[in-house]
This record gives C-alpha cells, structure tokens and sequence, in this order.
C-alpha cells in the first residue's frame, strides 16, 4: 500500500475520532469510513509519484467543486465516477484547503445517513 503517513495523520486530526468507523486499506491507499461509508481516501498517483486525496462529495455539488484548484474527476478504474474527486497536492497543501475538502466530504456523508 502507497501512501503518505503524514497525509494519513493531517486527514485523521480532522475528522473526529468518534465519527471513524474504520480505516481501511483499499484501493492502493487508505480509506476513511465514517458512519460504515466510504469517506476520504489517501493515496499516492502511480501517475506523477504525488500525494492525492480522494473525496465523496456526492452528485450534486460535483460539477462546481471540479473548478476548484486542485480537483480532478475521480477515474480510477478507468470509467468517471461522478459523486468522488480526486485532489492533487496544490489543491491540500495549506490547511484552510484541506479543512475545505474534509468538510465537505463529512458534509456528504451526513447527508448519506439521513437518507438512510
């Protein structure tokens, strides 16, 4: 499994550890599950060797959140998948940036479990 631990640990002060369901290795990387539900994600891009972050932030937001700095479409089994983005350093790098993408992300997530 690839990915930064010092990434991991910024992630992890950021979500609170009450709301962790599970931390799990998938996808190349390390997946956040908050409430039983994929969450965030870090791995590294076999592409460039840099740091990624990958975000649910769910259908309807997705449009506008893809003009952000830093923000990608999330392809990584080869077919779009709408609802998750990836994020490339320059879109993490500063903290009140990464505090946006988490927020957002656990937003989502909130809206998951009222639906059920």
């Amino acid at each position: 499994m690839a990915y930064s631990e010092y990434l991991v640990d910024r992630v992890r002060q950021r979500i609170p550890g009450s709301m962790i369901s599970e931390e799990k290795k998938m996808m190349g990387g390390l997946i956040f599950m908050v409430n039983g539900k994929m969450c965030v994600g870090v791995d590294i891009d076999k592409k460039t060797g840099l740091d990624r972050l990958m975000v649910r932030v769910g259908k309807l937001p997705y449009e506008a959140l893809l003009q952000k700095e830093g923000s990608r479409q999330m392809d990584f089994t080869g077919t779009v998948m709408r609802g998750f983005l990836f994020i490339d350093p320059d879109g993490f790098d500063t903290d009140d940036d990464l505090d946006f993408w988490i927020a957002k992300a656990l937003e989502f997530n909130a809206a998951l479990v009222k639906m059920g």
